[in-house]
């Protein structure tokens, strides 16, 4: 049998279908499919389809190299592979059974995914060209005829905007759990998923197994629709093992929320550990790295031990000492995994509530850190360089951008040159290439005026920001007027001051001008080249007031 148009009744000027011979037969037409259309929606061994042009290539979701998980796009696959370009055309795909290690290979333009393991496969080859255009979509004049409709290319959903945040379920995957819980744990972590309201401009999520080893099974940036990550959740399989839940969280909070991995520049990060009994291993370590990391951490805790298996706990306080805060806000208790649909509103409820989310401010992103720098005569332009390096080392440590941290220098001599504002660049780049662009001034020290002019111009307008404020003072001389009234102005307004002094920096103007305790704030180097040393020691202290104002 040949294609042959038919047409059909409809209303107005026909359409004519074009109907393809049976399948598998010589010359058969290929199906028209979208940019999107999945393996997984080709429900034959063997399938000739029509790719269109001109597909997004950044959109595209391909997991794997040559051998292609189901859910990846066709189209995206072919490309991929080479067997078409961009400009669209006939492929064939074939199906093959499910398999696990996915890998991620970057080619002809698409950088496919990684997917631990999918139920389902498929490659592609050269398809046969058939009579029908190239554009996935029918063409016609009139209203659509009776009949089967063609596919909409499906649009990515902006998902839930009032809950952003970049989630990661860490699952029980111990034999203390069971393959029967585990299931369950399975269908509840897919509930919450589904209310959460993935999409792009919404939550994304991934999911770790926490077993002897932990093992990530799809990251943030894998899926960012309910229905796709719903099916990989369903495709995760039960490994076995010991409760290593605080390994596996470390683990985590290190590796998982990068910008690589799909994590989101100023989204909160969360975690969610669901511990069936209790951990095998000490989780109270991994709790103080996910909080380092800026990691929210919620625990899910399910059947308690009884008092006749505490003896067998490591440590009865784990979930207050793993979480984010131990105020009850980051804990969550169910007595087993039956009838925990009741459940899943409350944890969705919490995991949305941005401003709750005290452990995404660290001591990296939640600073305005303003440098007072000495440009007097006895510097000297070779030292004055010096100087700069070490700022330039400090700022380059921390997290800058309009909604993170930001950084701001002052120049002094008798008078006073505001060489950026905190406002005035948000990237690391543009703060330190204006950092190494400042030019040398030369002149007496009045440091007392310029903690003032700092104060008032600098961290003024800035007085509305959430940021905690730091000023770090860089001298290496006495001042010719008053430091102590400023400084304690300065310390009034809530600024915590650095003071580091250079060569004939007196002990006294340091200690003046620095914030108590004064034995960690004040810093002193008989030499420029020993600044260095002291960089880290700045950092230290700048993280370690931070978190003390957060307690």
């Amino acid at each position: 049998m040949s294609a042959a148009w038919i047409p059909v009744l409809c209303l107005g000027v026909c359409l004519l279908l074009l109907l393809p011979e049976p399948a598998g037969s010589e010359g058969a037409v290929p199906i028209a499919i979208t940019c999107f259309t999945r393996g997984l929606d080709i429900r034959k061994e063997k399938a000739d389809v029509l790719c269109p042009g001109g597909c997004p290539l950044e959109e595209f979701s391909v997991f794997g190299n040559i051998v292609y998980a189901s859910v990846s796009s066709i189209c995206g696959a072919a490309i991929h592979r080479g067997v078409i370009s961009n400009s669209g055309g006939p492929v064939r795909i074939y199906s093959l059974p499910g398999r696990e290690n996915y890998s991620s290979v970057a080619a002809n333009g698409i950088q496919s995914q990684t997917l631990s393991r999918w139920s389902a496969s498929f490659t592609v080859t050269k398809g046969k060209s058939g009579t029908q255009e190239a554009t996935g979509q029918a063409v016609s004049t009139a209203r659509p005829a009776i009949g089967k409709r063609l596919k909409k290319t499906p649009e990515k959903k902006t998902g839930n905007k009032d809950c952003k945040a970049d989630i990661a379920f860490l699952i029980d995957g111990s034999f203390n759990i069971g393959q029967r819980r585990f299931n369950l744990q399975k269908n509840f972590v897919g509930k919450v998923a589904l209310m959460l309201g993935i999409g792009t401009e919404g939550p994304h999520v991934g999911l770790v197994q926490a077993s002897e080893h932990p093992k990530i099974e799809f990251y943030l940036k894998n899926f960012t629709s309910a229905k796709d990550v719903l099916f990989a959740i369903k495709e995760v399989g039960f490994r076995g093992g010991n409760t290593n839940t605080g390994k596996a969280l470390k683990h985590t909070a290190q590796k998982f929320f990068t910008a690589d991995t799909g994590a989101r520049k100023g989204i909160p990060k969360v975690v969610v550990v669901f511990i069936d009994g209790w951990p095998s291993d000490d989780i109270e370590e991994a709790g103080i790295v996910a909080r380092e990391f800026g990691v929210n951490v919620f625990i899910v805790s399910v059947a308690k031990p009884i008092p006749e298996e505490l003896g067998m706990v490591q440590d009865v306080a784990f979930v207050d000492k793993a979480v984010c805060r131990s105020n009850g806000f980051f804990s969550y208790y169910m007595p087993n995994w039956f009838g925990t649909t009741k459940y899943v509103k409350p944890l969705v409820q919490k995991l949305c509530t941005h401003e709750q989310m005290v452990c995404s401010k660290t001591c990296y992103n939640s600073v305005n850190i303003a440098f007072l720098i000495d440009g007097s005569s006895s510097v000297g332009e070779s030292n004055f360089r010096l100087i700069l390096e070490f700022v330039s080392n400090i700022a380059k440590i921390f997290e800058i951008s309009d909604i993170g941290a930001k950084i701001a220098a002052v120049q002094f001599t008798y008078d006073q040159r505001t060489e950026f504002s905190f406002t005035d660049y948000s990237t690391k780049e543009n703060v330190l290439a204006v950092i190494r662009s400042i030019r040398y001034m030369s002149g007496g020290t009045a440091t007392g005026d310029a903690i003032s002019f700092t104060v008032r111009n600098v961290f003024g307008p800035m007085r509305d920001s959430p940021n905690k404020n730091f000023l770090v003072i860089v001298t290496d001389g006495q001042s010719y007027d008053d430091v102590r009234g400023p400084a304690a102005a300065a310390h009034d307004a809530g600024i915590t001051i650095f003071s580091v002094g250079v060569a004939w920096a007196p002990l006294d103007d340091l200690k003046d001008m620095a914030s108590k305790p004064k034995e960690s704030h004040v810093f002193f180097t008989r030499e420029f080249t020993g600044l260095e040393p002291i960089v880290s020691d700045v950092i230290r202290g700048i993280c370690r007031d931070f978190l003390e104002s957060q307690q």
